[in-house]
C-alpha cells in the first residue's frame, strides 16, 4: 500500500477519532501506560540496536544523547502520558456563545485539526509525546521519525497501535513512515494532511516550507538568551544560568547565548566561569568578556548559532535595551529569560522581547509542554498565528461555529423586520 493509501486511511480513521468519547480516549491512554511498562526491556533493546548503529556511523553527540531511550525514559514518557489522562476533555469545548437573536444560537466549538504530519529526528519519546497527544485531542497523525532511531519507533509505534485499537480505537489512526522518499511524498497530501510540523535543522524546516502547500508549524532554531540584569541576585542567578546552559545541551530550550548588564559583570561572570568548570563549558566572550574572564573570542556568527554543545557565547551590553535590541535581532522566538531584582526591569524586558516564551529569574529549560503542564508537546512554534511556545492539546485544536436555530431565516433581518440581539451568553 503507498503513502497516498494509507494517509486516505488515517484521515478516515480521523474523522471517527474525533468523535470518541473521553472515556475511550482516556482507556486507550491508559492501555499505551500498560503496554509501554509491560515491554520496557523490548523497547530498551530495539534502541541499543539503534545506538550501536549510531556510533558505528560516528554520530553526532547531541544526536546519540537524544536518541538514547532506556529504562528512565520509558519512565518519562509514560509520566507524561499519565498526566495528560488527567487533563480536562479539549474536544467540543463551548469558546464563546452569542444569542443572535431569541431562539437562535450561535457556539464556537473546539474541535480536532483533522490529520496531523510530523517530521522528527533522533529523539524516540518525541513519537510517544506527539501519538499521545494526537489521541487526547482527536488527531490522525502520520509520524516520520529519523532512520537512526529505525527499531526504536518500530517497536513503540505496534505497541500503541495495538494497545489503542484494542480499546477502541480506530485502526489507522497512526501510521509510521520510515524512507526519505516519505517526506517528499508527505509534503504533496493536502488532501489528506491538514498540518505539519517539522523538528529539525532551519534549512530543513524552510525547505518544508518552500516546498509544500500543507501549512506548517514549528520552530527553525532554539537560539535562547538569558539576560543578567544590572540588579539580579547573583546567588540565586549563577544556578539558574548554570542550569539553562548545562542540565542538558542537546534540547532546543538550552541557554544559546548570555547577556551580562556591564555593572554586574565583573562580579558574576567569574562566578559563573567557576561553576560552570565541573561540565568543561566552552565559552566564547565579546571583547569586554574577555577582559574579565579568559574565554574564546565570540564572533557574530556565535549570536546566530544553537550549539546544542557545551558551548555558551556570552556579550557584556551596556544596558537592558542592548539586551532586547541583540535578543529581538539575534534571536529565533524561542525563550528569553531576564534575571533581576525589579519588576519593573522584567516587566519591561517581558513585553519587548518578541518571543513565544518570556521568563523572569527562571531557567530557560522550563520551556517545554510538560513542564507547563500541558501533560508533553509536538514541539516548539515560534510562529505568530495558531500555537506559539510549547504545542500541547490546544496547539491541535481548532474550532467550528455551531449555529442552532427554530426556524430562523435571513430575510426578516434583511428588510429590518426583526434585529440581532447579538447578546453574549459566555
Amino acid at each position: 500500500m503507498d503513502l497516498k493509501e494509507r494517509a486516505a486511511l488515517t484521515k478516515n480513521a480521523a474523522i471517527h477519532l474525533a468523535a470518541l468519547d473521553t472515556d475511550t480516549k482516556n482507556n486507550a491512554l491508559k492501555a499505551m501506560v500498560d503496554a509501554l511498562r509491560a515491554r520496557s526491556t523490548e523497547i530498551v533493546e530495539a534502541n541499543h540496536k539503534d545506538l550501536l548503529i549510531a556510533e558505528a556511523e560516528n554520530l553526532e553527540a547531541p544526536l546519540l544523547k537524544r536518541l538514547r531511550f532506556d529504562e528512565k525514559k520509558v519512565a518519562e514518557v509514560v509520566a507524561g502520558i499519565e498526566s495528560l489522562i488527567l487533563l480536562p476533555e479539549p474536544v467540543g469545548k463551548i469558546n464563546s456563545e452569542t444569542e443572535l437573536d431569541n431562539g437562535l444560537n450561535l457556539k464556537q466549538i473546539s474541535c480536532p485539526i483533522g490529520v496531523v504530519g510530523v517530521i522528527f529526528e533522533s529523539r524516540p519519546d518525541a513519537l510517544v509525546q506527539i501519538s499521545s497527544l494526537c489521541l487526547k485531542s482527536g488527531n490522525g497523525t502520520l509520524l516520520k521519525g529519523g532512520r537512526e532511531a529505525l527499531h526504536t519507533n518500530r517497536i513503540l509505534t505496534e505497541i500503541i497501535v495495538a494497545a489503542t485499537t484494542s480499546v477502541g480505537v480506530p485502526a489507522n489512526w497512526m501510521e509510521l513512515l520510515e524512507t526519505r522518499e516519505d517526506v517528499n511524498a508527505m509534503l504533496a497530501l493536502d488532501e489528506s494532511i491538514d498540518l505539519i510540523i517539522p523538528r529539525g535543522s532551519n534549512e530543513f524546516v524552510q525547505y518544508i516550507m518552500a516546498n509544500s502547500n500543507i501549512p506548517v508549524l514549528g520552530h527553525a532554531d532554539g537560539i535562547c538568551h538569558l539576560y543578567v540584569d544590572n540588579e539580579a541576585d547573583i546567588e540565586q542567578a549563577i544556578p539558574i544560568a548554570v542550569d539553562s546552559k548545562c542540565q542538558y545541551v542537546a534540547v532546543c530550550n538550552a541557554l544559546e547565548t548570555m547577556l551580562v548588564h556591564e555593572a554586574i559583570a565583573v562580579e558574576f561572570l567569574p562566578k559563573y566561569f567557576e561553576a560552570t568548570r565541573q561540565y568543561d563549558l566552552e565559552l566564547r566572550g565579546c571583547q569586554k568578556t574577555q577582559a574579565i574572564i579568559d574565554c574564546k573570542a565570540a564572533t557574530d556568527e556565535d549570536w546566530k548559532t544553537e550549539y546544542l554543545d557545551y558551548i555558551l557565547s556570552i556579550k557584556v551590553v551596556d544596558d537592558m535595551a542592548e539586551a532586547i535590541n541583540h535578543i529581538n535581532y539575534y534571536g529565533s522566538g524561542h525563550t528569553e529569560v531576564i534575571l533581576s531584582t525589579n519588576p519593573n526591569h522584567a516587566n519591561t524586558f517581558m513585553a519587548l522581547c518578541d518571543s513565544g516564551n518570556v521568563m523572569w529569574n527562571a531557567s530557560t529549560r522550563f520551556s517545554d509542554g510538560f513542564r507547563y503542564g500541558l501533560g508533553a508537546e509536538v514541539g516548539i512554534s515560534t510562529n505568530k498565528i495558531h500555537a506559539r511556545g510549547p504545542v500541547g492539546l490546544e496547539g491541535l485544536l481548532i474550532y467550528k461555529w455551531k449555529l442552532v436555530g427554530h426556524g430562523h431565516t435571513v430575510a426578516p433581518y434583511a428588510n429590518g423586520e426583526k434585529e440581532f440581539t447579538h447578546k453574549r451568553i459566555r
